[in-house]
């Protein structure tokens, strides 16, 4: 920085400035002693832009939507809801949090064995997310987060002017010595995503919860943060991490089980993180619509979804999917969700022979920073018979690729 002000004949505080500028604006990032970077791309470039448009007669594996017809009916529920609000409008200064939707939410992570914290309501899982990094982070702070993993989230953590650490991921979610050496590398928060891991379908079981816990307890002042997006679409039991950090925060979303327009999300965590984050949302948005909420309320309160019916809907496509490729010696990955993972050695090239086949798939390009190549497949709406000719589809694309090293 010296050099570069002495060069531009201006202070040095004058080029500390713009650096601090330029991070936080997302266009560099830094890397301690290793100096600074131009950033490969844009970070409001959202990895979405790398999707595979179906064009007329291919069947579209890739938009990671949930089968609607798996879905409640919602006319019934916003009608009611409707009738409600005509008797007792919403009106300004009323609670952010509808008391009813705050019960059911908490009794429902109470009996997940989630800890015990306040619950504000957020715009969906990545909206809460962002929120709480923003509430405990500061530009230029390194962010661990798993690699497969959520795009979106890939995303967001850049274009905050957070730095992401890649984490590896199995079938039983992160791998403890990458969230080791992530932490012990300095990052200050861990996203973790607990069941249906988009792209992988990872769920963290209990004796992986059991080595989170004890790598996190070494490091208390890591901020957790815990998406269970799954909720309602898996039946796999919750092996909850929160507790073993000082701040940690448990969002769980609607989007999956009832309908991703309903843009609910229910976020718990320790009182410091909560407070901080819904003090900020009053200053913003103000509360997510309480009549949302109240919809919300009344399919929960009505068990609009059988959580086991969908889980198992799920699982008969994606396990007779992940069968299928096996049968084909085609290495794939889903132990829970709506996603299977498949490892390729030239992803471009398996998508492009895969369209041409008729199936339009995800790239591993909007999930990936190091980790190997791959595609996702989402399995919402394929039928029984569509599972023998897709794995042959896939097996001929894939093409010979090389283990997955996860130590």
């Amino acid at each position: 920085m010296r050099e570069l002000a002495e060069q531009l004949g201006v202070n040095p505080n004058t080029v500390a400035a713009a650096y601090r500028t330029l991070r936080e604006r997302g266009v560099i990032e830094t890397a301690g002693r290793r100096g600074s970077r131009v950033r490969p791309r844009p970070a409001s470039t959202a990895r979405g832009s790398l999707r595979v448009e179906a064009p007329a007669g291919v069947r579209d594996l890739g938009a990671g939507n949930p089968d609607p017809g798996l879905l409640p009916a919602l006319g019934e529920v916003f009608a009611t809801v409707a009738g409600e609000y005509a008797r007792q409008p919403g009106m300004y200064g009323q609670a952010p949090v509808d008391p009813e939707f705050a019960a059911l939410a908490r009794a429902a992570l109470d009996a997940d064995g989630v800890p015990s914290g306040p619950v504000a309501a957020t715009s969906g899982s990545l909206d809460a997310i962002e929120r709480v990094l923003v509430a405990h982070l500061r530009p230029g702070d390194a962010v661990a987060i798993e690699d497969p993993g959520w795009g979106s989230l890939l995303d967001l953590v850049p274009a905050l002017g957070l730095r992401p650490v890649p984490v590896a991921v199995d079938d039983e979610g992160p791998v403890p010595d990458a969230v080791e050496h992530a932490l012990n590398a300095g990052a200050r928060a861990l996203v973790v995503t607990d069941r249906a891991q988009n792209p992988t379908g990872a769920a963290i079981g209990a004796g992986r919860a059991f080595e989170l816990r004890g790598v996190l307890a070494g490091h208390r002042g890591v901020l957790l943060i815990e998406d269970d997006h799954g909720h309602g679409i898996v039946d796999l039991p919750l092996h909850p991490l929160a507790g073993a950090t000082d701040r940690w925060a448990f969002v769980r979303s609607v989007a999956k089980a009832y309908g991703p327009d309903l843009r609910v999300a229910v976020l718990t965590g320790d009182p410091v993180t909560v407070d901080r984050v819904a003090g900020r949302q009053r200053l913003g948005p103000g509360w997510v619509s309480r009549l949302l909420q109240r919809a919300v309320v009344h399919l929960w309160a009505s068990g609009a979804v059988d959580p086991g019916r969908v889980a198992r809907a799920y699982a008969k496509r994606r396990d007779g999917l992940v069968r299928a490729l096996a049968e084909r010696g085609v290495e794939a990955h889903g132990r829970s969700g709506m996603n299977v993972w498949v490892p390729v050695g030239d992803e471009t090239g398996a998508v492009a022979r895969l369209l041409h086949s008729g199936w339009a798939v995800a790239p591993g390009a909007r999930f990936r920073m190091t980790a190997p190549q791959g595609i996702r497949l989402t399995v919402s709406s394929l039928a029984e018979a569509d599972i023998g000719p897709l794995a042959d589809a896939v097996a001929a694309a894939a093409g010979p690729v090389k283990p997955l090293n996860y130590g």
